[in-house]
C-alpha cells in the first residue's frame, strides 16, 4: 500500500440533511482502509488524539467529526434536532457520502456507538466493513447506566453549576486518570456543549427491541471493547450486546474505566489495527 499522507487534522464542513454543519477532520494515509472515529456525549474529535497521533495514521485513513451540538459543529437550538430515529444516522451517512468513504470501519465510543446503532437501523450494514463498539450502551437498558452516567440537568443552571456538572461527568469517564493537560483540554470541549443540547440529547432514546432486531441481523465483523471498571456504562451492557451479536468478539480491558482508548491506548490501537485489517478480508 502506497502511503499518501493527508494534511494533519485537515478540516472540511459537511451539511447534514437538515442543514446542520458538521466539522470533519482527517489524518493519515489517504490510500489506507478508512476508519471513522465517533466520540461520546459532550466530547469532540480531540478525544481521539491517542489514535490520530499514533502509528494508526501510518496505515489507515482516519476520519472523525464533531457531532451536532459538539465541538466545532453547528449547535441547533430546537430540541428536535437532537432526537428522533434518523437525525444521528443521517449525519453519519452524510459524512460517509461527502468524504467518499468506501466500506469504512466504524468506531463508536459511548454515545458514538449509539449513533452507529441508529445508522444500522436506518441504513443497514451494506456500506460498512465492520464496527467497534467502545464502552457503549448500544442496547438502552436503564440498568446498564452506572453512577457515573450523565445526570438530568435542571432547566436553569448557573455557570458555576454547569461547570461542576461537566467536571463530575468527565472525572467519571476515566478509571486511570489522564495527565492534567489532557483533562484540561477535555474539560474545555465538554463545557463547549450547551446545556440546552445536553438536555435534548438526554431525551433521545431507542427501544431496546428495535436495537436487538438490528443487531441480530448483522453479519459484518464486530468488536466490543469495554473497561471492567467502567462506571458510566456498566460492563453488563457489553455482555448483553455480545450475546445479541452471535459473532461479536468481546475484549475486556481489566484496569480501565469508560475510556480504554485513552487509558490503555497502546493496546487499544493494536487491537483496532488488527480488527480493521481483518475486516478488509472478502
Amino acid at each position: 500500500m502506497t502511503a499518501q499522507r493527508l494534511a494533519e487534522g485537515a478540516r472540511s464542513d459537511v451539511r447534514a440533511p437538515d442543514g446542520t454543519r458538521l466539522a470533519v477532520y482527517e489524518w493519515g494515509n489517504a490510500a489506507g482502509p478508512p476508519v471513522v472515529l465517533m466520540h461520546g456525549f459532550a466530547q469532540s474529535h480531540l478525544c481521539f488524539e491517542p489514535q490520530y497521533r499514533s502509528a494508526l495514521a501510518e496505515r489507515f485513513r482516519l476520519v472523525a467529526f464533531d457531532m451536532r451540538g459538539h465541538g466545532e459543529s453547528g449547535q441547533p437550538h430546537d430540541a428536535a434536532a437532537y432526537q428522533g430515529s434518523r437525525v444521528w444516522a443521517d449525519d453519519l451517512a452524510a459524512v460517509m457520502a461527502a468524504k467518499e468513504l468506501k466500506r469504512p470501519v466504524l468506531v463508536g465510543w459511548s454515545m458514538g456507538g449509539r449513533v452507529i446503532r441508529q445508522y444500522l437501523i436506518n441504513y443497514g450494514e451494506a456500506q460498512i466493513a465492520g464496527i467497534n463498539f467502545v464502552a457503549s450502551l448500544v442496547i438502552e437498558e436503564p440498568r446498564f447506566r452506572g453512577p457515573g452516567a450523565p445526570k438530568p440537568l435542571p432547566d436553569h443552571l448557573t455557570l458555576e453549576a454547569e461547570i461542576d456538572v461537566a467536571i463530575d461527568f468527565l472525572d467519571g469517564c476515566f478509571g486511570k486518570k489522564p495527565s492534567e493537560a489532557v483533562f484540561r483540554r477535555a474539560l474545555g470541549y465538554n463545557v463547549r456543549v450547551p446545556a440546552s443540547a445536553r438536555r435534548a440529547i438526554a431525551g433521545w432514546s431507542t427501544p431496546a427491541a428495535l436495537t436487538i432486531d438490528a443487531l441480530r441481523r448483522m453479519t459484518v465483523p464486530v468488536l466490543i471493547t469495554h473497561g471492567r471498571q467502567d462506571t458510566v456504562v456498566l460492563p453488563a451492557a457489553a455482555e448483553m450486546a455480545a450475546s445479541t451479536i452471535a459473532h461479536a468478539r468481546l475484549s475486556w480491558f481489566d484496569d480501565c474505566g469508560h475510556s480504554p482508548f485513552v487509558e490503555d491506548a497502546a493496546r487499544f490501537n493494536d487491537e483496532l489495527a488488527a480488527f480493521v485489517m481483518a475486516s478488509q478480508q472478502p
